[in-house]
């Protein structure tokens, strides 16, 4: 890993460091005329703004969004908040850097991931099902884009093998849920889990950032998947009709209301089941990425930083509980008043 990261910075640090540029712009003040160049700068443990105040026009010629630089700057704090002032931009060879330093990825094994994704399609029993899965995860243009694509851009699993990672975690989800209502069909919500979000692999752009493709702003994975999932059908001679229309509308009606992008609401009890448990793993992946950085940073505040994909900020539980453990020792520590002292 590249030295110094992002989450390492402080403020009053000189940095000298390859980062990823995320956004590029030239920006001009209203009220003064004068123009910057405006960049933000990422690595796999974050990112931060960054502006270069003085003979920017040439260097600003020599790189563009998604390239990797190597700068030298200071780190200064502006409203509170971390900002590079940069002395130096400088393109960096590929040669000089290994991508996989500036865009965040799971902490899971990813092939151990995919055999356990596997190992569920071949415990199936509905045969039809279980070779739609199977000609999906097994096909060589379609599996390295599901071992790499992140799950969303910023609302949950937002880095690479985010997708897979969540699927995997819905297996575990889906096999309790069944468990525990069993009218429910298992290999459907299974074929649920698996392909409601296969459309990702072609939303999103996820080579040296991660940004939604063209067909991803136009179509949305949602339309991507079922098209995918229609022609992967179609392909299997015999594949029954009605059950094709049970698995399209999984991945319809998963995001559980036309609020939330569905163009179905949930109308079977695998696609209610499949629409909670996506919500579920979704949200808690989010309070998880939440506190997990307020964490790493140094505030000893008991409340988070507002979480933009949970709108709210959040009470680390922990913290609370131990200030409340000290307080309540603290008063048990006191010395007795004078008043109670002469009662007694």
């Amino acid at each position: 890993m590249k030295s110094p990261c992002v989450s390492d910075l402080a403020d009053g640090q000189l940095v000298t460091s390859l980062f990823l540029v995320r956004e590029k712009e030239i920006r001009t003040s209203a009220r003064t005329g004068k123009s910057w160049l405006e960049l933000s700068l990422a690595d796999r443990s974050g990112s931060i703004p960054a502006k270069m105040w003085d003979n920017f026009d040439a260097i600003a010629k020599t790189f563009e969004r998604d390239d990797v630089v190597r700068i030298r700057g200071r780190v200064k704090l502006y409203n509170g908040q971390k900002e590079l002032t940069l002395e130096q931009v400088i393109p960096a060879a590929e040669r000089e850097y290994d991508l996989g330093d500036f865009l965040p990825h799971t902490k899971y094994d990813i092939e151990k991931l995919y055999a356990d994704l596997r190992a569920a399609i071949a415990g199936m029993k509905n045969p039809w099902l279980k070779q739609l899965l199977s000609s999906v995860v097994d096909d060589p243009a379609i599996a390295p884009r599901f071992k790499r694509a992140p799950a969303a851009m910023t609302m949950h699993h937002a880095y690479l093998g985010g997708l897979l990672e969540h699927v995997v975690s819905l297996i575990g989800l889906a096999s309790k849920v069944v468990s525990h209502y069993p009218e429910l069909d298992p290999d459907l919500l299974l074929a649920g889990v698996v392909l409601h979000d296969v459309g990702k692999i072609d939303e999103l752009r996820y080579a040296r950032g991660i940004d939604y493709s063209d067909e991803g702003r136009l179509l949305g994975h949602i339309t991507i998947g079922v098209v995918l999932v229609r022609e992967k059908c179609k392909a299997i001679a015999g594949f029954p009709a009605p059950l094709a229309l049970l698995v399209e509308h999984l991945i319809l009606s998963h995001h559980g209301s036309h609020e939330f992008g569905s163009p179905s609401l949930p109308q079977i009890s695998e696609a209610v089941a499949l629409h909670f448990i996506d919500d579920l793993d979704s949200k808690m992946a989010g309070m998880r990425a939440t506190l997990e950085q307020a964490a790493a940073g140094s505030s000893a505040d008991l409340w988070t930083e507002r979480s933009p994909s949970l709108r709210r900020a959040l009470l680390r539980t922990d913290k609370f509980l131990a200030a409340a453990d000290s307080s309540a020792g603290q008063a048990a520590n006191a010395p007795a008043s004078k008043a109670a002292v002469r009662k007694a």
